[in-house]
């Protein structure tokens, strides 16, 4: 899958040092197998562990080229982490994921292709279509996603399946225009990014994906981000 083309991931870190290596290795990977040019632009919050320590060995080890540090003094949120990654990237398209493996490179190529095959704006990984699935949750949490996107879907109806993932392939100028429009900063980030997205009138695939709960740290996500969420989609039905 030879193309001229260059990816550049936004990748935000809170804490990460133990998953960063991995992730980079695996990024580095994909790339080089499917001889992809590539970059990856580490948006480091402050974080106590040492992540950006950690960051800065695998500069050296991938090069500056491959490899982008751009930290930021504190925990600032995922939406500013994005808009601010963004300010640096240099690739004709962006993918955002997550550092903690819930997303694997491995469905990376598949993507690509599914934004090659049909020149689409964004492709968006998706666990509730196709063979895509969710592991490592109990049935609360599962049952909490799923509803989740149920109640977006409902009230919202952006006619994609899985609106609060974090998996993500843009081309670069879209996601300029959609960030610039986007007003959440939390969790409902990725929410309001689709939904804005579809309305502006970009076209949007959905690629299954298997998503993974965190292998090192804990999870992010606890009562007041739900109830965050669920403000955000009635704020947006409001909005859009």
């Amino acid at each position: 899958m030879a193309t001229k083309e260059k990816y550049s991931v936004i990748l935000p870190t809170y804490n990460e040092r133990r998953n960063l290596p991995i992730i980079i290795w695996l990024l580095a990977r994909t790339f080089t197998e499917n001889s992809l040019d590539w970059e990856v632009i580490i948006v480091d919050d402050g974080s106590p562990d040492g992540t950006l320590a950690i960051a800065q060995q695998l500069q050296s080890l991938y090069t500056p080229a491959h490899i982008v540090l751009k930290p930021r003094a504190g925990k600032l949120g995922l939406g500013t982490a994005y808009v601010h990654g963004l300010k640096y990237a240099t690739g004709s398209f962006v993918i955002i994921m997550d550092a903690d493996f819930s997303h694997h490179p491995k469905f990376l190529p598949t993507m690509i292709a599914t934004q090659q095959h049909g020149d689409y704006d964004i492709v968006t990984g998706t666990r509730y279509a196709g063979d895509g699935g969710v592991y490592g949750w109990d049935l609360k949490r599962k049952l909490v996603s799923r509803g989740a996107n149920l109640f977006a879907d409902t009230v919202l109806n952006p006619g994609v399946s899985d609106l609060t993932g974090s998996f993500r392939l843009y081309k670069r100028e879209v996601l300029e225009a959609v960030i610039s429009r986007t007003e959440s900063k939390g969790y409902t980030f990725q929410m309001e990014m689709m939904v804005r997205a579809k309305g502006m009138g970009f076209s949007v695939a959905e690629c299954p994906i298997s998503f993974v709960d965190r292998v090192y740290g804990e999870s992010k996500l606890g009562g007041d981000e739900i109830v965050e969420y669920a403000k955000g989609v009635l704020n947006l039905w409001w909005k859009v």
